[in-house]
């Protein structure tokens, strides 16, 4: 399993993300739906930062955008996500992301390409949230309801269950909107005993096949 797991965009370590990928960076699909309850130009204008800043690390981003997968066949996703070599997905409302990523079924197709080790999950904040084995926590700084305001649905609360724990973004990272936020789901962690990472903004927590590192 490789997964590049940053706190806020690329991180301080896109060489290591780089690492990952054996005969250069490639294709690379960008999951920008944990920005869906934004506004169009709003989420646009996300789309094309990530996009620039991949380009510039060589890679060949292309929007994989979920919704148009919705109630489909789920070998539909699978087909168009079997070119990629590596996913990025960016970050947002991890309640959002979770409903496009099972509604669409790409949330058992990217597991399963994990498992084989045929696929590199990247991404930042909700992206790496959703790999958690649950959702409940986010709540204080995501808010859950997006889920039904914009699609009228209930939202999820398990993960992905990629990670063995949860996953805290910007912890103690001045500047950053959401960092007290954040620091309340990391004291709730640990005031119930759940398992967690905190990283600050520019750590990236690396998992390469058995080894796991925390960088920065």
């Amino acid at each position: 399993m490789r997964l590049y797991l940053s706190s806020f965009r690329v991180g301080d370590h896109p060489d290591r993300l780089l690492g990952l990928l054996p005969g250069g960076p490639g294709r690379i699909a960008v999951i920008a739906d944990a920005m869906d309850a934004a506004r169009e130009d709003v989420r646009r204008a996300g789309v094309a930062r990530e996009v620039d800043a991949l380009a510039a690390l060589g890679f060949r981003p292309q929007e994989l955008d979920l919704r148009e997968f919705f109630d489909r066949p789920h070998a539909e996703v699978e087909r168009a996500l079997a070119p990629f070599r590596a996913v990025w997905v960016r970050g947002g409302n991890a309640f959002v992301l979770r409903h496009a990523m099972a509604r669409s079924g790409a949330d058992g197709v990217l597991s399963a390409r994990l498992r084989e080790d045929s696929l590199v999950y990247a991404g930042y904040s909700a992206g790496p949230c959703v790999l958690a084995p649950s959702l409940r926590g986010l709540e204080l700084c995501d808010g859950p309801q997006q889920v039904t305001e914009v699609w009228g649905a209930e939202p999820l609360w398990d993960g992905l269950g990629v990670l063995a724990h949860a996953f805290v973004p910007h912890v103690d990272s001045p500047g950053h909107p959401e960092t007290e936020l954040c620091a309340e789901v990391a004291a709730h962690y640990r005031s119930t005993g759940v398992p967690h990472r905190t990283l600050r903004d520019g750590q990236v927590l690396l998992v390469d096949g058995d080894g796991v590192y925390l960088l920065g």
